[in-house]
C-alpha cells in the first residue's frame, strides 16, 4: 500500500486513478462526519463532492510532516462545511449557528446527548472517538496546537458526560 506522500504526488500529476481510490477510501466516511456538521445528507454529500473536486482541481497544500492525506481531506471538508454554514439563513434565531445531527444508526439517547453538544465539541469527538483521529491528526486538521485539541477533547468529554447524566427534556404532547 502506498503512504500519503506517493498518494499525493500522483494525485498532483493528475493520475485518475490515483484519486479514484483515494475517494472511494475516503468518501463515505467524509460523508458522514459532514453530516453530523451539517445536519443534511444532501448538504453533506455536496461539500463532501466539493471537497474532493478541491483536492482534483488544485492539488496543493498537502505537507506529510504535518499529519496524514486523510486528515488533510477531513480539515479541507471542515473548512468547507463551515462556509456552507455561513451561507445558510437560518430563519429561527434559537437555532442560528447550531447543527441538527443527522439520523444515523446511533441509539436515539447517544443521538440526543450528541446533538446538545456545540458543532466544535461534536465534530472534536467524531473525529476522534468514531474516526479515530490521533491527537497530532486533529490539531492539523482544526489548524491548533496538540495541547489545545487535549483540553478540548476533554471538555468536550465532560460536556457530553453532564449531558448524559442530566435528565432528559421530554417532548410536548403533539409535538
Amino acid at each position: 500500500m502506498p503512504d500519503d506522500q506517493q498518494v499525493w504526488e500522483r494525485i498532483h500529476r493528475g493520475d485518475a486513478q490515483a484519486f479514484d481510490e483515494f475517494y472511494r477510501q475516503n468518501a463515505p466516511r467524509l460523508e458522514l462526519f459532514l453530516r453530523h456538521i451539517v445536519g443534511n445528507p444532501q448538504a453533506a454529500e455536496d461539500v463532501m463532492q466539493e471537497t474532493f473536486t478541491q483536492i482534483w482541481s488544485r492539488p496543493n497544500g498537502f505537507q506529510p510532516e504535518r499529519g496524514t492525506l486523510r486528515a488533510y481531506l477531513f480539515g479541507i471538508g471542515r473548512k468547507r462545511a463551515m462556509e456552507w454554514w455561513r451561507t445558510q439563513n437560518p430563519k429561527d434565531p434559537e437555532t442560528s449557528g447550531k447543527t441538527v445531527v443527522y439520523r444515523t444508526e446511533i441509539a436515539p439517547a447517544i443521538e440526543d446527548a450528541f446533538r446538545r453538544l456545540p458543532e466544535e465539541q461534536r465534530s472534536l469527538l467524531w473525529l476522534r472517538e468514531v474516526e479515530g483521529h490521533s491527537y497530532s491528526e486533529l490539531a492539523e486538521t482544526l489548524e491548533i496546537p496538540v495541547g489545545t485539541v487535549r483540553s478540548r477533547l476533554f471538555a468536550a468529554r465532560e460536556a457530553l458526560r453532564k449531558i448524559w447524566q442530566s435528565p432528559r427534556p421530554q417532548l410536548k404532547e403533539g409535538a
